[in-house]
Protein backbone atom coordinates (compact mmCIF):
# COMPACT_ATOMS: atom_id res chain seq x y z
CA UNK A 1 0.00 0.00 0.00
CA UNK A 2 3.02 2.57 0.94
CA UNK A 3 4.60 1.87 -2.52
CA UNK A 4 1.34 2.55 -4.38
CA UNK A 5 0.67 5.57 -2.36
CA UNK A 6 4.72 6.70 -3.37
CA UNK A 7 4.19 5.56 -7.08
CA UNK A 8 0.98 8.08 -6.99
CA UNK A 9 2.34 10.71 -5.36
CA UNK A 10 5.58 10.71 -7.72
CA UNK A 11 3.60 10.68 -10.92
CA UNK A 12 0.91 12.92 -9.66
CA UNK A 13 3.45 15.70 -9.98
CA UNK A 14 4.50 15.22 -13.45
CA UNK A 15 0.85 15.87 -14.60
CA UNK A 16 0.66 19.28 -13.35
CA UNK A 17 4.40 20.50 -15.18
CA UNK A 18 4.02 23.72 -17.03
CA UNK A 19 6.84 24.02 -19.55
CA UNK A 20 9.67 26.76 -18.49
CA UNK A 21 11.58 28.87 -20.73
CA UNK A 22 14.60 30.71 -19.81
CA UNK A 23 15.58 34.09 -21.81
CA UNK A 24 19.06 35.19 -21.86
CA UNK A 25 18.09 38.74 -21.06
CA UNK A 26 16.68 38.95 -17.31
CA UNK A 27 14.47 42.12 -18.50
CA UNK A 28 12.75 40.10 -21.15
CA UNK A 29 12.42 37.42 -18.63
CA UNK A 30 10.28 39.66 -16.22
CA UNK A 31 8.35 40.56 -19.34
CA UNK A 32 7.81 36.65 -20.27
CA UNK A 33 6.69 35.72 -17.19
CA UNK A 34 4.31 39.37 -16.02
CA UNK A 35 3.20 38.44 -19.78
CA UNK A 36 1.70 35.24 -19.33
CA UNK A 37 0.73 36.03 -15.70
CA UNK A 38 -1.24 38.77 -17.96
CA UNK A 39 -2.41 36.94 -20.28
CA UNK A 40 -5.90 34.65 -19.58
CA UNK A 41 -6.07 31.10 -21.10
CA UNK A 42 -8.86 30.96 -23.53
CA UNK A 43 -9.61 27.32 -23.16
CA UNK A 44 -9.80 27.33 -19.15
CA UNK A 45 -10.76 31.11 -18.86
CA UNK A 46 -10.53 31.51 -15.41
CA UNK A 47 -6.40 30.77 -15.42
CA UNK A 48 -3.67 32.40 -17.06
CA UNK A 49 -1.67 30.96 -19.98
CA UNK A 50 1.27 30.88 -16.88
CA UNK A 51 -1.06 28.30 -14.69
CA UNK A 52 -2.64 26.56 -17.44
CA UNK A 53 -1.76 23.33 -18.75
CA UNK A 54 -4.15 23.58 -21.90
CA UNK A 55 -2.54 23.22 -25.33
CA UNK A 56 -3.48 26.80 -26.10
CA UNK A 57 -2.09 28.21 -23.30
CA UNK A 58 1.30 26.26 -24.16
CA UNK A 59 1.19 27.59 -27.82
CA UNK A 60 0.75 31.22 -26.01
CA UNK A 61 3.70 30.90 -24.14
CA UNK A 62 5.90 29.83 -27.34
CA UNK A 63 4.07 32.44 -28.88
CA UNK A 64 5.26 35.08 -26.31
CA UNK A 65 8.72 33.90 -25.80
CA UNK A 66 9.02 34.08 -29.59
CA UNK A 67 7.99 37.14 -30.24
CA UNK A 68 10.50 38.39 -26.87
CA UNK A 69 13.53 36.44 -28.92
CA UNK A 70 12.15 38.73 -31.80
CA UNK A 71 12.94 42.09 -30.14
CA UNK A 72 8.85 42.57 -29.75
CA UNK A 73 8.30 45.24 -27.01
CA UNK A 74 5.37 44.11 -24.02
CA UNK A 75 2.91 46.40 -26.04
CA UNK A 76 3.38 45.07 -29.27
CA UNK A 77 2.89 41.81 -27.73
CA UNK A 78 -0.22 42.93 -25.43
CA UNK A 79 -1.85 44.44 -28.81
CA UNK A 80 -0.94 41.34 -30.62
CA UNK A 81 -3.17 39.22 -28.79
CA UNK A 82 -5.54 41.77 -28.45
CA UNK A 83 -5.81 42.04 -32.59
CA UNK A 84 -5.91 38.17 -32.46
CA UNK A 85 -8.20 36.61 -29.13
CA UNK A 86 -9.91 40.27 -28.12
CA UNK A 87 -9.74 41.74 -25.12
CA UNK A 88 -10.92 38.53 -23.33
CA UNK A 89 -7.79 37.64 -23.65
CA UNK A 90 -6.54 39.95 -21.27
CA UNK A 91 -7.21 38.89 -17.50
CA UNK A 92 -8.15 42.58 -16.18
CA UNK A 93 -9.28 44.06 -19.80
CA UNK A 94 -8.90 48.02 -20.24
CA UNK A 95 -11.59 49.99 -18.86
CA UNK A 96 -13.29 51.08 -22.20
CA UNK A 97 -16.82 50.88 -24.24
CA UNK A 98 -16.58 47.51 -24.92
CA UNK A 99 -15.55 45.99 -21.44
CA UNK A 100 -17.55 48.43 -18.98
CA UNK A 101 -19.77 46.17 -17.86
CA UNK A 102 -17.26 43.59 -16.74
CA UNK A 103 -16.04 46.46 -14.58
CA UNK A 104 -19.01 47.77 -12.98
CA UNK A 105 -21.57 44.62 -13.10
CA UNK A 106 -19.75 44.06 -9.91
CA UNK A 107 -20.25 47.38 -8.40
CA UNK A 108 -24.03 47.21 -9.55
CA UNK A 109 -24.63 43.64 -8.08
CA UNK A 110 -22.88 45.38 -4.40
CA UNK A 111 -25.19 48.10 -4.83
CA UNK A 112 -28.28 45.94 -5.25
CA UNK A 113 -27.23 43.74 -2.77
CA UNK A 114 -26.78 46.59 -0.09
CA UNK A 115 -30.30 47.84 -1.24
CA UNK A 116 -31.91 44.40 -0.83
CA UNK A 117 -30.36 43.79 3.09
CA UNK A 118 -31.52 47.75 3.51
CA UNK A 119 -35.02 47.34 2.08
CA UNK A 120 -35.41 44.28 3.90
CA UNK A 121 -34.47 45.61 7.40
CA UNK A 122 -36.22 48.27 7.05
CA UNK A 123 -39.76 46.70 6.22
CA UNK A 124 -38.95 43.86 9.08
CA UNK A 125 -38.70 47.32 11.00
CA UNK A 126 -42.10 48.40 10.09
CA UNK A 127 -43.63 45.06 10.41
CA UNK A 128 -42.71 45.35 14.01
CA UNK A 129 -43.97 48.56 14.33
CA UNK A 130 -47.10 47.52 13.24
CA UNK A 131 -47.02 44.49 15.11
CA UNK A 132 -46.51 46.00 18.53
CA UNK A 133 -48.74 49.15 17.20
CA UNK A 134 -51.88 46.56 16.77
CA UNK A 135 -50.77 45.23 20.46
CA UNK A 136 -51.70 48.95 21.59
CA UNK A 137 -54.80 48.89 19.58
CA UNK A 138 -55.59 45.50 20.99
CA UNK A 139 -55.02 46.65 24.50
CA UNK A 140 -56.68 49.90 23.69
CA UNK A 141 -59.96 48.01 22.88
CA UNK A 142 -59.98 45.55 25.58
CA UNK A 143 -59.86 48.72 28.46
CA UNK A 144 -63.12 50.12 25.77
CA UNK A 145 -64.65 47.04 26.28
CA UNK A 146 -63.77 46.81 30.04
CA UNK A 147 -64.71 50.36 30.51
CA UNK A 148 -68.08 49.91 28.56
CA UNK A 149 -68.64 46.44 30.75
CA UNK A 150 -68.16 48.20 34.01
CA UNK A 151 -70.28 51.11 33.01
CA UNK A 152 -72.96 48.75 31.66
CA UNK A 153 -72.88 47.13 35.34
CA UNK A 154 -73.13 50.46 37.16
CA UNK A 155 -75.76 51.69 35.24
CA UNK A 156 -78.10 48.03 35.75
CA UNK A 157 -77.40 48.52 39.37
Amino acid sequence: MKRLLLVFILFSGSCYAVDFRQLSDPKQQESYEELTKELRCLVCQNQTIADSNAELAYDLRRQVYEMLEQGQSREQIVQFMIDRYGDFVLYKPAFKGKTTLLWLAPLVFLLVGFLTVFFFIKNKKTAQAVISDSDTLENAIEKKKKIRSLLDKGETS
